[in-house]
């Protein structure tokens, strides 16, 4: 269930969940890899300092709107890193341009099913 998705340390906010930082090893096995936009939790958010940079199209709507990241922030990007999995490592969001991604968002506008990917997948992916 998508709710019930956290990194394995406590409190801390990866930022940068996506396919690029996710090693697979022995028995399909994954590791999350690059913590450079990692932060640790004192509450329940983290605000970004302003002009922070972030990957657009993996980042939740209410982190690009007000640069404030929680554990909701990082279950939406792994709803992503699913849709890049069920595509064989395709951009999301294709064709769409950068600077259109969050006023898309902001209207509920959300990536399609990709093919041959199962439904039940799909939902999971919409419930992050």
């Amino acid at each position: 269930d998508a709710k019930d998705f956290s990194l394995p340390i406590s409190g801390l906010l990866f930022r940068d969940l996506a396919a690029r930082n996710c090693l697979v090893g022995e028995n399909h096995l994954v590791k999350v890899a690059d913590f450079g936009l990692s932060r640790l939790m004192t509450g329940d958010t983290y605000t970004a300092h302003a002009g922070a940079k972030f990957p657009i199209k993996w980042t939740a709507p209410e982190s690009l709107a007000y640069n404030k990241f929680s554990i909701k922030s990082d279950v939406w990007a792994f709803g992503v890193l699913l849709w890049e999995i069920a595509t064989y490592g395709m951009s999301p969001y294709p064709g769409i341009d950068l600077s259109q991604v969050y006023e898309l968002l902001e209207k509920d506008y959300r990536m399609e099913r990709p093919e041959g990917c199962p439904e039940k997948v799909y939902e999971l992916m919409r419930a992050c």
